[in-house]
């Protein structure tokens, strides 16, 4: 039985567009925008301020202070935050019924008037808090720059996703008050943004409450950003190799998937899954249980909208054997999988999987919430929420052999291995 979950949406005359999926069964509602500015948005010399943003965002506005975005909605009950992606920005929070009018007054503040409070000594403060998060999340972390190194790999110099979000501390360092101030200016307006409420509020007062915070703020006519041009698979393998203080040798190969919301992108997350993504997997029957070249096994595939998607599968090496052993274990499933379909057997546990996820993801309003802004901002089909899964189980077994000889083929793969150090490998 097709999803069913009501959806409605209206556009403000200020461009920005509204979405409301009323849901009573709790006594909260999840607020969440989604601004279409993240780090493929970004221009050359001036990589990380979509990320920037993300925490000059809690900094204060024309009406609320240095950090009154969260001490007063946590005072109200709330769970708020905000990420910072290839494609866009989001900010969210599920607060208690009764605070949802406080969380849209200072969402539009922050939203419409950011710029009467950023001055030169929060910039200097948050591009000091920025490069304490790369210190911790990337340069002091164990295989702290492997999405880096893959994202550099996968898409060529000079493209959108070449650079990560965190961006580059040398363009941020240089980065004047008034480079940050035309980089708001230009992405952050309502014609770029979309907000969801999801949970319990009704359409008419979701759509009334949006139109007393949000509709005040001023159209801004900005060109459209130009659509990135697809990417084809990659024809040659890239390698790139580190040695690190890492527990463990561990491989990631990764490939250029079709874009998000595409028949092939769905045949490619099927397949990821298939080879990693379960206990039952492929690799993990082979290279971890049987054959124990591997510890564990993994898989990501992230669903983008410039064109050209990106897939993952990952392992860490297991002690006594080498990376090229685990390499060739994991390019002949590759081509084992592009020379015949799944079984109905695989097929039957894909599917069950598929559901199991989507069901206990939509369960979370905040989550519905986020899947909606992103299907509204960068797909505009704020009801993919009810079609998402029946397309995932209509994808048969001859589609997703075709998507991996396509696009999961040895000759397709970016390769980033991370190898221990020999003082590593004497600690062990």
């Amino acid at each position: 039985m097709p999803l069913d979950y009501q959806v409605e949406t209206c556009t403000l005359p200020n461009g920005l567009r509204v979405v409301v999926a009323p849901d009573h069964n709790v006594p909260t509602v999840a607020v969440n925008l989604w601004v279409a500015v993240g780090s493929r948005h970004e221009a050359v010399g001036r990589t990380g301020f979509a990320h920037l943003f993300e925490h000059l965002m809690f900094q204060g506005s024309r009406n609320v202070a240095e950090g009154e975005h969260f001490s007063r909605l946590q005072a109200a009950g709330a769970r708020l935050n905000a990420t910072t992606w290839f494609d866009r920005t989001n900010y969210f929070e599920v607060v208690p019924t009764g605070a949802l009018d406080l969380a849209l007054w200072m969402e539009a503040d922050r939203h419409g008037h950011l710029l009467d409070a950023v001055n030169q000594a929060n910039l200097d403060n948050q591009r000091d808090v920025v490069k304490e998060e790369k210190r911790q999340r990337y340069d002091n972390r164990p295989y702290g720059n492997a999405l880096p190194d893959i994202y550099a790999a996968v898409f060529p110099e000079g493209h959108p996703y070449h650079h990560s979000t965190i961006g580059s501390m040398e363009d941020l360092d240089a980065a004047s008050l008034e480079d940050v101030r035309s980089f708001f200016a230009a992405h952050y307006r309502p014609s770029n943004t979309v907000l969801t409420l999801c949970g319990d509020v009704s359409v008419e007062a979701g759509f009334d409450a949006a139109a007393k915070y949000f509709g005040d703020l001023p159209t801004v006519e900005r060109p459209p950003v130009p659509p990135t041009a697809p990417l084809p698979p990659l024809t040659t393998p890239v390698r790139v190799e580190r040695v690190e203080d890492v527990p463990s040798d561990r491989v990631y190969i990764a490939f250029r998937l079709p874009g998000d919301r595409t028949d092939d992108y769905l045949a490619c997350e099927l397949a990821m899954d298939l080879l990693a993504g379960m206990a039952t997997s492929r690799l993990y029957r082979r290279v971890v249980r049987r054959e124990r070249l591997a510890d564990h096994v993994f898989r990501s595939a992230f669903g983008l909208a410039g064109g050209v998607s990106l897939g993952m599968l990952g392992a860490d090496v297991a002690q006594g054997h080498s990376v090229a052993e685990l390499e060739t274990a994991v390019h002949e499933e590759l081509v084992t999988l592009a020379a015949s379909p799944p079984t109905e057997e695989e097929m039957q546990v894909l599917r069950a999987g598929a559901t199991r996820d989507v069901l206990q993801a939509f369960a979370s309003t905040q989550e519905r919430a986020d899947f909606i802004s992103q299907y509204t901002l960068l797909h505009d089909d704020p009801t993919y929420v009810n079609t998402h899964l029946e397309e995932l189980l209509a994808v048969t077994p001859e589609q997703i052999q075709q998507a991996a000889a396509r696009y999961l083929q040895p000759d397709n793969t970016a390769t980033v291995v991370y190898r221990r150090t020999d003082s590593a490998k004497d600690d062990a």
